[in-house]
């Protein structure tokens, strides 16, 4: 019962516990009316962050993806050089920067001495805002999910300008025409550093779970990030099984503000011998460890799948033997108390 009540794995796909309430309302309900007080101060903040906050973020979104289309695809239109490898990196900071207004993101960046400038960059994933969070300090080339409607101008909107890898995730095909072209992108030293989520869904901000083992198989360096969000002005964690993007967007954008802290890890390599998945392994134990994050075994995978039939058996067996153990003990007590 106990391994029941305190699963380490669900509860990590929904929004983080908090110890003290943000006056949100909305990871603990029902607080604002514990007292007269509270009740004043949940009003006055929600006409704040609805009717001064909201319409003013809105506008900067709108104003923000206009100028993001218009100088993506400017940038797109010239010739490849370095000229304009330069002007798309300032042009991607610029327009990243002018998008996080409309969430009030307020970031600090740490150990920028590691700052990645090629090769592969991957970090811990919490929601799409981590790639806002790191495009507004640095210039990244990304691989995810195709995504259609709000998500899908953004990204088409961003490989007008550079190499960016999109794919289907129903297209199990695609798995071996994006390692081929990842492993293209890596060993082109005119290339940007690549941004990858190896976890491959949102996990809550609370712990790292497994990092699939494709990216580090590629070769190259290794940039790990770690980035982790002060929950109690917004919580930034995306239930991609629950909501929309545009509820999403929706609720960040009603937040008081979105606060973090990333760091940027020392670069790391494989080591002779060593597998992708102890690679992988030991990147993703340095991301916990510098985000105070817990580090977990299991794949992120589960938040939309069931455990595989062969984990079942495993642990059916090892609760048998435990209960069969203690009925054994049982016994033998009862037996010397006779």
């Amino acid at each position: 019962m106990e391994a029941i009540v305190d699963d380490e794995v669900t509860k990590r796909f929904s929004a983080e516990e908090l110890t003290s309430w943000n006056f949100l309302t909305r990871t603990n309900c029902q607080y604002e009316f514990i007292s007269v007080r509270l009740t004043i101060f949940w009003v006055v903040g929600f006409i704040l962050r609805y009717f001064l906050l909201l319409p003013l973020r809105i506008i900067i979104l709108l104003i923000g993806m206009v100028v993001m289309v218009v100088c993506t695809y400017i940038v797109g239109c010239l010739p490849e050089s370095k000229m304009k490898h330069r002007l798309n990196s300032s042009v991607s900071v610029f327009c990243f920067d002018f998008l996080s207004g409309a969430l009030s993101l307020v970031c600090t960046y740490h150990n920028q001495e590691n700052v990645p400038r090629r090769g592969i960059c991957v970090a811990n994933h919490t929601t799409p805002i981590d790639v806002l969070v790191l495009a507004c300090d640095n210039t990244y080339d990304m691989v995810g999910q195709r995504h259609g409607g709000f998500l899908g101008i953004f990204q088409r909107a961003l490989s007008r300008a550079s190499a960016h890898i999109w794919f289907e995730r129903s297209e199990s095909k695609d798995r071996f025409a994006v390692a081929r072209r990842l492993r293209e992108h890596v060993e082109d030293p005119e290339k940007l550093p690549i941004l990858i989520f190896p976890e491959g869904t949102c996990i809550n901000n609370t712990s790292v779970m497994q990092f699939k083992k494709g990216t580090f198989e590629v070769g190259g360096i290794i940039y790990p990030v770690a980035i982790k969000y002060d929950p109690r002005f917004g919580d930034a964690f995306w239930n991609s099984s629950k909501e929309s993007m545009l509820s999403y967007i929706y609720m960040m954008m009603t937040s008081w503000a979105i606060v973090c802290d990333v760091w940027y890890l020392p670069p790391m390599t494989r080591r002779e011998g060593e597998s992708s998945i102890d690679f992988a392994n030991r990147v993703k134990a340095e991301i916990a460890r510098q985000g105070g994050l817990v580090d977990l075994v299991w794949d992120g995978g589960l938040k939309r799948s069931a455990p595989k039939i062969e984990w079942k058996q495993q642990y059916q067996q090892e609760f048998s033997r435990r209960l069969k153990v203690q009925n054994v003990n049982a016994e033998k007590k009862e037996e010397k108390t006779e």
